[in-house]
C-alpha cells in the first residue's frame, strides 16, 4: 500500500506560439509574413484601385424613339394606301353625295331636267344656271375654254350632256378670283368657264344632274365636284368636247348649232308681186 505523496499541481499551458525559448514572439501580427502580391508589407506595392463603373439609371430613347418614328411612317403609308383603294373603288355618285351643298337634280326626277332632246332657239330652264334638260344640237367647246363674256345655255348644256364640268361665276367678280377660277378650268378637256349674268353666288359649278354654289372661289369643294364629275357625270359616254360653239352671247329664234340659219319660208306663203309686176 502506498503511501500518499504531496499533491500534485497540474502545469499551466499558456497560449500563444513562443520562440522556443519559452517565450512569446514580440513582434506584431503579420510583421513576419512575406509580402503577398497585393500585400501592403515592408518595400511592396500596394493594391491598384478599381476604377469605378458609372451605370446610368436613365433608358436610351435615341434608337426607341427612331422605331417607334419609322412604325408611325409605315403604318401611315398603309393606311393612305388602304383608304386610296377604298376611295377609287367608290362610285362617282357616292363622292358626291359626300359633298355638302352640292344638289343632286337626278333624284328629282324633273322630266325638264332629264329632257336630253334637241331644239333649236332660245330654251327656257329650271335653274339658273341649267344644270340638264333640252339643248341645241351643237354644244359650247370645252376643252378647257374660258370664256370671257356670258355663253348660250342651250350650247353649255349640250357640253354638260358630254361630261363637261362648267364653271360660271358673277360678273364683276374681282380679277384675281376669276384667275383663280381660271387655273382650275384652262387647259384641261371637259372644263370651261363663263360669267353668267344674275348670278345669286359668286360661283356656282354645274355638271349634267348636279349643282354647287358658293362665295368662296377657293372652297376646297370646288375641286371635289370636279375630281368627281367631271367626265364621269357624262349622258353621252365617249361623246367629245372639241369642235364646238367658240362664241358669246344668247342664242336667238333662228340660232342653231352657233351660227345664224336662214329661215325658210312657209310653203304656204302667197308670192309677193315683184315691183312693177
Amino acid at each position: 500500500m502506498s503511501t500518499p505523496g504531496p499533491e500534485r499541481v497540474p502545469s499551466t499551458v499558456k497560449v500563444g506560439k513562443t520562440t522556443g525559448q519559452g517565450k512569446p514572439p514580440t513582434g506584431k501580427p503579420g510583421q513576419n509574413r512575406p509580402a503577398g502580391k497585393g500585400q501592403a508589407g515592408k518595400g511592396g506595392k500596394g493594391r491598384k484601385p478599381v476604377t469605378p463603373v458609372k451605370v446610368s439609371g436613365g433608358r436610351n430613347w435615341g434608337p426607341i424613339a427612331v422605331a417607334g418614328a419609322v412604325v408611325l411612317v409605315a403604318v401611315g403609308i398603309i393606311g393612305y394606301g388602304v383608304y386610296a383603294s377604298v376611295q377609287g373603288s367608290r362610285d362617282w355618285t357616292e363622292k358626291m353625295a359626300d359633298i355638302q351643298g352640292v344638289v343632286d337634280y337626278r333624284a328629282q326626277k324633273n322630266p325638264q331636267i332629264d329632257d336630253r332632246t334637241h331644239k333649236d332657239g332660245a330654251l327656257t330652264y329650271v335653274t339658273s344656271p341649267p344644270v340638264g334638260g333640252a339643248h341645241n344640237g351643237t354644244w359650247q367647246n370645252c376643252m378647257g375654254d374660258v370664256y370671257s363674256a356670258p355663253i348660250a345655255n342651250e350650247h353649255a348644256v349640250h357640253s354638260l350632256e358630254h361630261g363637261a364640268v362648267w364653271i360660271t361665276y358673277k360678273q364683276g367678280l374681282a380679277a384675281d378670283q376669276v384667275a383663280t377660277l381660271q387655273d382650275k378650268v384652262e387647259g384641261k378637256d371637259y372644263m370651261l368657264l363663263s360669267p353668267y349674268a344674275g348670278l345669286d353666288k359668286n360661283v356656282s359649278v354645274q355638271a349634267w344632274g348636279y349643282q354647287l354654289k358658293t362665295d368662296d372661289v377657293n372652297d376646297g369643294r370646288i375641286d371635289d365636284f370636279i375630281a368627281a364629275a367631271r367626265v364621269k357625270a357624262s349622258m353621252e359616254p365617249g361623246a367629245g368636247c372639241s369642235s364646238g360653239n367658240t362664241t358669246t352671247g344668247p342664242v336667238t329664234a333662228a340660232q342653231n348649232n352657233g351660227a345664224t340659219m336662214p329661215s325658210a319660208a312657209p310653203s304656204n306663203a302667197a308670192a309677193v308681186p315683184s315691183a312693177g309686176s
